[in-house]
C-alpha cells in the first residue's frame, strides 16, 4: 500500500469500521451503504479525492448475497492517489443513497447503474432510464437477464 495512502485507510477503518482489501497495489474499502456518503465527505473535504473518476457495479450471482457491489473509484490529483470503495448492496430491492451532492458527474453515472443494473440511488434527483428506452422490461447488465436475440423495444 502506498505509504501517503495508509493513513487515510486507518482513519476510514477506525470512523466507519471499514474493511480492506489490497490487490496489486489497489486499496478497496468496504463500506455500507448508509455510510457512503459520510466517508466520501470525509474523503473529498479532508483528503483532497477531488475526483469521482469512476462509479460502477458488479453482479456477482442471483444466488448471492450481497449480490451486488457499488464500486467508487476516487481519485486525489493533488496527491497522486486513488482508492475504491465498494458498497455490498442485497439483489432484493438494492439501494444505496446518491452522492449527486458531492460529485456532480454522479448525476449521470447513478441513472445508468439504475438503467443496467436495476440499483436505486435513494434522493437521486433525476432517477429515470439514460440508456434503455422507456418500458424496457429488466436490466441488461444482471446476470439473470436473458441471453440471446430479442425483438429490439423501439417503437
Amino acid at each position: 500500500m502506498d505509504t501517503k495512502l495508509e493513513p487515510i485507510v486507518k482513519i476510514i477503518q477506525e470512523k466507519f469500521s471499514a474493511t480492506f482489501e489490497e490487490f496489486r497495489d489497489e486499496v478497496h474499502l468496504f463500506l455500507k451503504p448508509e455510510q457512503i456518503v459520510d466517508a466520501l465527505t470525509l474523503l473529498r473535504d479532508e483528503h483532497k479525492f477531488e475526483l469521482l473518476s469512476a462509479l460502477t457495479a458488479v453482479d456477482y450471482y442471483p444466488q448471492q448475497n450481497p449480490r451486488f457491489h457499488v464500486v467508487y473509484q476516487l481519485t486525489s490529483l493533488a496527491q497522486n492517489l486513488s482508492v475504491q470503495i465498494r458498497v455490498p448492496v442485497n439483489g432484493t430491492n438494492p439501494k444505496v443513497p446518491t452522492v449527486t451532492g458531492l460529485y456532480g458527474v454522479a448525476n449521470w453515472r447513478e441513472r445508468e447503474l439504475l438503467d443496467m443494473f436495476g440499483i436505486e440511488f435513494e434522493g437521486h434527483p433525476d432517477p429515470r432510464r439514460i440508456l434503455m428506452p422507456e418500458g424496457t422490461e429488466g436490466h441488461p447488465l444482471r446476470k439473470d437477464f436473458p441471453l440471446g436475440y430479442e425483438e429490439p423495444q423501439f417503437t
